[in-house]
């Protein structure tokens, strides 16, 4: 048997391999940058009930907010008073930024992105629904400036569109936090005695452990949650 009946051309095994370069290799970088970050997971469900029914309420004011924009609500506030978690690792110290600038994660065909909203806690929710449709768009288009990219505090990853559960996302150095969501899923839970159906959706913090501890960023979810269940907006 000749050595070309068993060896894939060499044309074959250049289709079938992906190059880490450009968009790519930068994202390579960045994610084995993070992977090295001494990081712990905490993760919660949360009932988005009365974030279903504030969508309702303002669509009947011509305004019907994405359950993300109303989470990013939710997020930039808890950070306020969580002001740890807001936080760029440097040299031999963390410091504690003082504009909450989220980044929120935008899958391409070829990638991730992740532009910056900046100053969130200080956006109205159509202020913030505008800026996260201008950024998502212009992120898929290519149309962003480089500084759209930058100067981010902490980051949301959002895999509501998927069938996935749970996910550990990587931190994006420097920053110290990241967020991960997940689909929303009618789950049997108890409510006075009793068991009913409710929307739940999945938060899935990862934190670096040299700065923060296992019990304030608990205390930073648990709070987040409680935002979102009581839509404390």
């Amino acid at each position: 048997m000749s050595t070309s009946a068993i060896t894939p051309a060499a044309d074959d095994t250049a289709d079938r391999m992906l190059p880490l370069t450009g968009l790519r290799g930068a994202i390579a970088r960045s994610m084995g940058q993070g992977w090295q970050i001494p990081r712990v997971a905490h993760s919660i469900d949360v009932d988005v009930s009365r974030f279903k029914a504030m969508r309702e309420a303002l669509a009947g004011e011509g305004h019907r907010p994405s359950l993300t924009v109303l989470l990013l609500r939710a997020v930039a506030l808890t950070l306020r008073e969580h002001p740890r978690l807001n936080a760029l690792m440097r040299d031999k110290a963390a410091e504690l930024m003082p504009d909450i600038n989220l980044g929120v994660a935008v899958s391409l065909d070829d990638g991730l992105m992740v532009p910056v909203i900046r100053e969130a806690d200080t956006l109205s929710l159509p202020a913030l629904t505008s800026e996260l449709r201008r950024l998502a768009e212009g992120a898929r288009a290519g149309t962003l400036s480089a500084g759209s990219y930058q100067r981010a505090t902490f980051t949301v990853s959002n895999l509501g569109m998927t069938a996935i559960d749970r996910f550990s996302p990587i931190i994006n150095p420097p920053q110290v936090a990241i967020l991960g969501v997940t689909r929303v899923l009618d789950r049997p839970v108890v409510r006075d005695g009793e068991i009913v159906s409710a929307p739940m959706m999945g938060l899935h913090l990862v934190f670096d452990h040299r700065v923060v501890d296992g019990y304030p960023a608990a205390l930073f979810l648990g709070d987040l949650a409680r935002r979102i269940e009581t839509a404390a907006l």
